[in-house]
């Protein structure tokens, strides 16, 4: 550990954010303070352990900028965590968005299940968020037999099997009463908002008809629909003074973890629960707040956040412009009470568990670092292709630091139409990474793990040479049977790695989840329809270009059959070039 009392003496004792860096000047932790000397001393002059303790052996140097104030502080630190994304600061292990309900305010509206909503212009009509995703498709499935919503993405030409079986209203091609479908969003608004008594009335009204009618199967599915209803509600309501919506975080340290719970709370209904445990440096109300900035970046804000006791309410205002409020007393206090209990019986049952995969993956990383002669490695990135009968290929790229995936940096590459074999896809995939690199004076990362042997290595060391890079890089070599035999470095060295290892085990995963994420890549495409599909593959046509193409032809017969001037009208000459060619390929 280097000695910096001289350059401590000289830190300022403002607000501002400082950075650490290891040997090679690698940023390696960003964090913000309201006095930089006081936060800056502390990591060298008391006792560390765990994660703390492994972050200060690796600090060669730290930089600091002045802020005056704390919210500069705080926006420039998380600027500076997504710039860097530094090895120590928090890596979210449940990255998973969850999902909500979508109430569309369409002329015909539509209720769906979604997940990316950040980037949905209108959050008012999100309804969420639900952890337990079946609790969510068993809400959608049944407001959508309950009530003739339109079942379509887009109106149809005519009636289809919805409209028969009495739930839908024939929207495509029958003229609606507007009342009618305003008095449906009133009551589906009103009942995903915890209010359930309308919905209740309906559904014992159509079990008496249905029972009155004989039809004992739908009365009975009725009466499922109800006993649902009335037990989810039952589970979620909480004791409280008010109906207002609000997400309520607390948290639990033990052994160098912070245990991190939220509690969903829609119109006095627990929605859900979410808990995540990290390895903490020890400033738990600064983890805190760096977690829930990340946490709310993938997720919508709620109208009100409650938090406890120490934590600096004014700061996470002014940061998300919402009300943040601490609990002091009564039920709202007891809830507090109840997340911080929740929180430590979650970190009860997983600490050992935590610790013992963290040692194990420690241990593994070391094991690599040695065999490779590596002064650092915490970043790999892996790759793999996916194609349908040697056309339509695609690329995917995986991100894993520590042996942990960070989905936050996954990568899709739609390969070039003339491509025609896997060796040509891995060519134009790590190109077109690694030129990337290059053009954005990007580190890259600390080691490359081909997913294959001699062939697919000296295809990435041809494309790292061609673009001067050096990078590590190492190969999973498979057997006949396409299972992992045995690991090889760039010079095509056999690495002494054991099959029963965990360094091994580690690897196969890395192996496994690339090839998983490039071959759901290529069957979501798929999945779009064989004239999308097509599209897809081809340079410079876009989501805004590709419904032009559908909504002109229809057909991938007709588009064939198009000649280049009719395509040049829709899509420019240079693109419809290149879709004219690879048309007439297929």
């Amino acid at each position: 550990m280097k000695n910096f009392k001289e350059k401590l003496a000289l830190v300022p004792t403002k607000p501002g954010s400082y950075q650490m860096k290891n040997k090679d000047g690698v940023i390696i932790y960003v964090g913000k303070a309201k006095n930089l000397q006081r936060r800056l001393r502390s990591y060298f002059t008391r006792t560390v352990t765990g994660k703390t303790k492994m972050l200060v052996e690796d600090i060669d140097d730290f930089d600091y900028i002045v802020t005056s104030s704390e919210l500069e502080s705080l926006i420039l630190e998380i600027t500076l965590i997504k710039k860097y994304d530094p090895k120590y600061n928090i890596l979210l292990r449940d990255d998973k968005s969850y999902p909500y309900i979508e109430f569309t305010n369409d002329k015909y509206p539509t209720l769906k299940i979604v997940r990316n909503v950040h980037r949905k212009k209108n959050k008012n009509h999100l309804y969420g968020p639900y952890p337990n995703v079946l609790a969510a498709r068993k809400t959608v499935n049944m407001i959508n037999r309950i009530y003739p919503l339109r079942k379509c993405d887009k109106l149809k030409k005519e009636l289809c099997l919805y409209y028969h079986i009495h739930e839908c209203l024939g929207y495509c091609c029958l003229e609606v009463d507007p009342n009618v479908i305003e008095s449906m969003k009133k009551e589906i608004t009103s009942f995903l908002k915890g209010d359930s008594e309308v919905v209740e009335k309906r559904l014992k009204e159509e079990m008496e008809t249905a029972s009155q009618n004989l039809n004992y199967e739908r009365a009975l599915e009725l009466k499922n629909m109800l006993e649902d209803i009335h037990t989810t509600l039952k589970k979620q309501k909480i004791d409280l003074n008010t109906n207002n919506s609000f997400d309520l975080v607390n948290y639990y340290t033990d052994n160098n973890y912070l245990s991190i719970e939220i509690f969903f709370i829609r119109q006095g209904l627990l929605f859900g629960r979410h808990n995540e445990i990290i390895p903490t440096l020890g400033d738990y109300s600064e983890e805190v707040l760096e977690y829930l900035i990340k946490f709310y970046d993938k997720g919508v804000l709620p109208n009100e956040l409650l938090v406890p006791e120490e934590f600096d309410s004014d700061l996470l205002k002014e940061y998300f412009e919402i009300k943040v409020n601490k609990p002091q007393k009564g039920k709202l206090k007891k809830l507090m009470d109840l997340a911080e209990e929740n929180a430590k019986e979650q970190l009860d049952l997983e600490s050992e568990t935590l610790k013992k995969d963290d040692d194990e993956r420690k241990k593994a990383l070391e094991e690599l670092r040695n065999l490779l002669g590596l002064k650092q490695l915490h970043r790999m990135e892996s790759f793999d292709n996916s194609h349908l009968f040697g056309t339509f290929y695609v690329g995917g790229m995986v991100v894993f630091d520590d042996f942990l995936p960070n989905k936050d940096y996954y990568r899709k590459y739609k390969i070039s139409t003339d491509v025609k074999d896997d060796l040509g896809a891995m060519r134009e995939v790590l190109y077109r990474r690694y030129f990337k690199v290059l053009m954005e004076e990007d580190k890259g990362p600390d080691l490359i793990v081909m997913d294959g042997g001699v062939t697919q290595v000296n295809v990435c060391k041809e494309i790292l040479s061609s673009l001067n890079l050096s990078i590590p890089i190492i190969g999973l070599v498979k057997d006949d049977k396409h299972k992992t035999s045995y690991i090889i470095n760039e010079k095509l060295e056999r690495l002494d790695v054991s099959k029963d290892s965990k360094l091994f085990l580690f690897l196969t995963r890395i192996q496994e989840e690339v090839h998983r994420y490039a071959i759901t890549y290529h069957r979501n495409i798929k999945a779009k329809g064989a004239l999308s599909s097509v599209l897809d593959f081809v340079p410079g046509i876009g989501e805004v270009r590709k419904k032009e193409l559908l909504r002109r032809f229809g057909s991938l017969k007709k588009m064939k059959e198009a000649s280049l001037t009719e395509l040049s009208s829709i899509v420019g000459e240079n693109v419809a070039e290149n879709l004219f060619a690879y048309l007439k390929e297929i």
